[in-house]
């Protein structure tokens, strides 16, 4: 039944999100424990953050290619167009990978800014592995991609799923011979098998034959890739700028940025990036207008608003003693109660990033990507005087409310973009769920506070919040839910 396909292609590609941050929470953790927190865990986390921007520009392309597949999937091309991709990507990967192996003590210089030269040097190191991985997830990306545009998505899931675990083991096999870099090298594998898994499938199917367009085009599409990549790296560009504006804040500051970060991605990215990757097939076949997709962005925020909510009410009671248990000693305290607070400022970043993965995929559909790159420059350049500025007020937690800042001022662009009358629609919408699940929480969790310990607190508020939530379907969380389950129809 098709309610039931869009509900479970959901479900797969959200679980494997969650095995994949689990992943990654299990390599932060094994990090963390082995290396602590020092200027080693600096530098590479400074380069890591370089990995997570091609990344996610990867991971966010999947929403920008599948219109494209699609219609070349109805049109009985789909596999010449596949190839044709693959190979304007590799004249972008190989030259990238090189010239940073070239380049990579500048870069790593740029990237660690003031702290020690062991940073430095680790950074260097670890960008020569992590740059060539990261293009490896843009070769995984396009051929979930194409897996997609035949409606197909428990196998890309299932493949990201195992390289996440792969790279985990990678990284436990090789610590202790190869240090912190090793972390690296599990990536590289978490790629392989992320691209392999995908590939075979489509091998099986025979839909990599074909013939190739009459012109491959490849400056066209590495110019689609520019500009569908444009908004995904201006954002994680913020993060990176948001590295630099904490490494000036102390030794240390980088590496609970980092975790903080990845906890608020983790969040997001199970709920919002899963219903915008089962969307771009189905809404390319049937069409979108600007009050179709102001009702697609409100159905999909509200489903995953939800479970934002209730993550940043546990994190503000019991974020330290969650952070102190997964990572150590060394985030034990006072650091791990910092590190729990800054993901509940990163609730600003969240809200506004739910509503960029489900609005960003509609960019593609209604074909309307020319804001783009000016879009990602506005919000890029934002950022730069928020985070300084906010630093001076408030430190690490005022960089975490400037990231989200820039955030939300691309989100509207995007919706802009679609159609002024989504932005007008949308808005009124997303403000009432913002407010809702706002004082959802703040009455949840904060009146527990009051009078009990935080765990009790926290376990007591999780339960309140629950039943606030439920009662507000009524509000539209019911028919939300229903949306999401019949994308596919």
């Amino acid at each position: 039944m098709p309610r039931r396909s869009a509900l479970r292609s959901g479900v797969l590609i959200g679980l494997a999100q969650v095995i994949v941050s689990l992943a990654a929470a299990g390599a932060g953790a094994l990090l963390a424990r082995k290396f602590g927190r020092n200027a080693e865990t600096d530098g590479f986390l400074s380069a890591y953050a370089v990995y997570i921007v091609l990344v996610f520009a990867a991971q966010s392309f999947r929403m920008v290619v599948v219109p494209d597949l699609t219609r070349a999937a109805t049109a009985g091309r789909l596999g010449g167009e596949i190839r044709s991709y693959a190979v304007a990507y590799l004249c972008l990967a190989v030259p990238a990978s090189v010239l940073v192996g070239l380049l990579r003590h500048p870069i790593a210089d740029l990237l660690t800014g003031s702290l020690p030269p062991r940073a430095s040097h680790i950074a260097a190191r670890a960008l020569v592995v992590l740059v060539p991985a990261a293009f490896g997830q843009l070769l995984a990306a396009l051929a979930a991609s194409a897996l997609a545009a035949l409606d197909s998505y428990g196998t890309a899931a299932a493949g990201f799923a195992l390289g996440g675990i792969v790279g985990l083991v990678v990284f436990a096999a090789l610590a202790n011979d190869h240090g912190i870099v090793a972390l690296g090298w599990g990536l590289g594998a978490n790629a392989a098998v992320a691209l392999a898994v995908p590939t075979f499938a489509l091998g099986r199917r025979h839909v990599l034959g074909g013939a190739l367009p009459g012109r491959i085009d490849i400056g066209a599409r590495l110019w689609h890739l520019v500009q569908g990549a444009a908004v995904p790296v201006a954002l994680q560009g913020c993060y990176l700028l948001a590295l630099r504006f904490a490494a000036h804040l102390g030794v240390g500051r980088v590496t609970s940025f980092s975790y903080a970060y990845l906890a608020a991605s983790t969040l997001v990215g199970a709920t919002a990036f899963s219903v915008g990757l089962i969307s771009s097939a189905p809404l390319t076949r049937r069409g979108i207008d600007p009050d179709a997709a102001a009702r697609h962005v409100v159905h999909a925020a509200w489903v995953s608003l939800s479970i934002v909510g209730a993550a940043a009410g546990v994190f503000a009671l019991v974020g330290g003693r969650i952070v102190g248990a997964i990572l150590g000693n060394a985030y034990g305290g006072g650091v791990g109660r910092e590190l729990g607070h800054l993901v509940v400022y990163l609730a600003p970043w969240m809200l506004a990033w739910v509503g960029f993965a489900v609005t960003f995929p509609l960019v593609f559909v209604a074909e309307k990507r020319w804001t783009l790159l000016p879009l990602g420059a506005v919000g890029f350049g934002v950022c730069i005087p928020l985070g300084l500025g906010l630093r001076a007020l408030w430190g690490m937690d005022g960089i975490a409310v400037a990231i989200g800042l820039a955030t939300l001022v691309i989100f509207v662009g995007l919706m802009w973009t679609v159609s002024p009358r989504t932005l007008a629609s949308a808005a009124l919408g997303l403000a009432r769920i913002a407010l809702a699940l706002g004082a959802a929480t703040a009455l949840a969790f904060g009146g527990p506070s009051i009078g009990l310990t935080p765990v009790p607190a926290a376990i007591t508020g999780l339960l309140v919040y629950a039943a606030l939530v439920a009662a507000f379907r009524s509000l539209g969380l019911e028919e939300a839910w229903s949306y999401v389950r019949g994308l596919h129809q």
